[in-house]
């Protein structure tokens, strides 16, 4: 019992001196970058909410654009096209922002490629000897064990006769 909770203590000592090893190298330095990862996906969470109520206002203006009677041809042309405009820059702001989404995730994965590159370059393999162990060679005693004959009588072997059947065919038939 004393024994585990030593070796356990000592596990425990390894890897705070590690951490704290690594800590110093600078290796912490990936819990700031997510920090600033969320401070950053927040505010772009942000700005797309502040972006759809704009569009939001954008379609209830439209709403209450059909809704008024128009006093004349022209000013009902005139609404159509605003509204056609309208939709196309909707359009053009969802495309927008699939691009910027798009462009972000690819920024993030160049950005944790770049990471392990880093922690790839930082890494040090420490070329380990070992020392050879010589097994002495081990005797075993020897165990003499005897078997009793055993005679087995011979049984005399009994012949049946199979009886002959006959079969009669009719022919080749349809095979």
């Amino acid at each position: 019992m004393k024994t585990t909770e030593a070796w356990a203590w000592l596990t425990a000592g390894v890897l705070a001196l590690g951490l704290n090893g690594f800590y110093h190298d600078g290796g912490a330095a990936w819990a700031h970058r997510i920090v600033d990862q969320v401070t950053e996906q927040s505010e772009a969470v942000v700005d797309l909410a502040s972006q759809r109520v704009d569009g939001f206002m954008g379609k209830a203006s439209l709403v209450a654009a059909r809704d008024e009677t128009a006093s004349c041809r022209l000013a009902a042309a005139v609404a159509r096209f605003q509204s056609k405009i309208a939709r196309t820059q909707t359009g053009m702001a969802h495309f927008e922002a699939m691009s910027a989404r798009q462009e972000a995730s690819l920024a993030r994965m160049e950005s944790n490629r770049a990471r392990i590159e880093a922690q790839i370059a930082r890494v040090r393999i420490v070329p380990v000897v070992f020392s050879t162990v010589d097994i002495p060679a081990v005797s075993c005693p020897r165990v003499r064990v005897s078997v009793p004959r055993v005679n087995i009588p011979q049984v005399p072997r009994v012949r049946i006769p199979a009886p002959i059947v006959h079969v009669e065919t009719l022919g080749a038939g349809p095979v």
